[in-house]
């Protein structure tokens, strides 16, 4: 959605239309210009993914400044934002330090924290704001990382989910899934911010990347079901860490690899053998689709699980539905 362009305003309506937008789409902020009698020029785009608010900003060079004035007037929900650097180097003060950011740094601002913010010349940025009631990260621990986010070894892992929610914004709104890729970046903030703010063998750390950790690979494994040589090595070798650190997280969060890929693959299969969009589809071929390269072998695991073979599930499946019967329930889970 457009919020804001100043080429369809009079050069002398700009100034007042450029502060009118950023203080209605954040907080009251001192505003200050670099050149502001040669006319400005600005345009602000926003989407919606989920939780998160998307804001997409180019303009001629200016600072913003929240002053501990203006922090007093914060919103009902306060936010924080995660900003890339997509053109020109921007200049930001955060805990009485001034530093630079560049197009490899990722910026974070707390709303209930005064800081400044800007570029010269043309600049532009792309924010993310996240609800600071969901992101569960308290303000000092947020203007504490902020000043060191590179410290983290997750840096540039959350770097690279960032550049990668901005390869499509428009599409990514409409997807069913916007709701897990909300989570699922808020996770990866909460995991940056709290690993950069303290060290690295701090058990609130560990905590934090852990859980962080064990959700991006649940998430791999569900998008690669269909790949027979998902194993445990190319899981780990996807997430940087060994085999044994894989086998390690998974344990504390009470997972145990191999079982729960089989299960998550039944489940899958269990989908498409009551589907009559795929009726016609054959057991094998529904095998293959779920990542089991033998068909038997599919079999005896459907059957231990759930005490029918596949093709017993697809006739109970399709005889309920021609009596119009409402869906059994789904077959009970053996595997733990």
């Amino acid at each position: 959605m457009l919020l804001l362009d100043l080429d369809t305003f009079a050069p002398k309506d700009r100034v007042d239309a450029f502060h009118h937008a950023m203080n209605d789409t954040s907080v009251p902020n001192d505003i200050v210009h670099e050149s502001p009698e040669t006319g400005i020029r600005a345009r602000f785009e926003a989407w919606r993914v989920g939780s998160l608010d998307l804001f997409d900003a180019r303009s001629t060079g200016f600072e913003v400044r929240r002053t501990a004035r203006h922090v007093r007037w914060h919103r009902d929900r306060p936010v924080v934002s995660v900003s890339l650097q997509t053109l020109g180097i921007h200049n930001a003060e955060n805990r009485g330090e001034r530093y630079v950011l560049g197009p490899d740094d990722i910026g974070v601002f707390h709303e209930l924290a005064p800081r400044s913010y800007g570029w010269y010349g043309e600049g532009a940025v792309q924010a993310i704001t996240i609800d600071m009631e969901h992101l569960g990260v308290p303000v000092g621990t947020v203007v504490r990382a902020s000043v060191r986010l590179r410290a983290s070894p997750m840096h540039d892992l959350v770097l690279a989910h960032l550049r990668a929610l901005w390869r499509g914004p428009g599409r990514l709104e409409a997807d069913p899934g916007t709701a897990a890729l909300g989570n699922a970046t808020i996770e990866l903030v909460r995991a940056l911010l709290t690993s950069a703010a303290h060290d690295e063998d701090d058990r609130r750390v560990r905590a934090v990347m852990d859980g962080s950790l064990v959700n991006r690979i649940m998430a791999y494994v569900r998008r690669h079901l269909s790949d027979p040589d998902l194993t445990p090595d190319r899981i780990a070798q996807e997430h940087a860490i060994s085999r044994r650190q894989l086998y390690m997280v998974l344990s504390r969060a009470d997972i145990r690899l191999e079982q729960w890929v089989i299960g998550e693959r039944l489940e899958a299969a269990c989908r498409l053998l009551a589907s009559p969009r795929h009726a016609g589809l054959p057991v094998s071929a529904v095998a293959a689709r779920c990542g089991f390269t033998s068909p038997s072998h599919f079999t005896r695991r459907f059957r231990a699980a759930y005490g029918v073979t596949p093709r017993e599930w697809r006739r109970h499946r399709i005889q309920d539905s021609a009596c119009n019967a409402p869906a059994p329930p789904h077959p009970p889970r053996k595997l733990p």
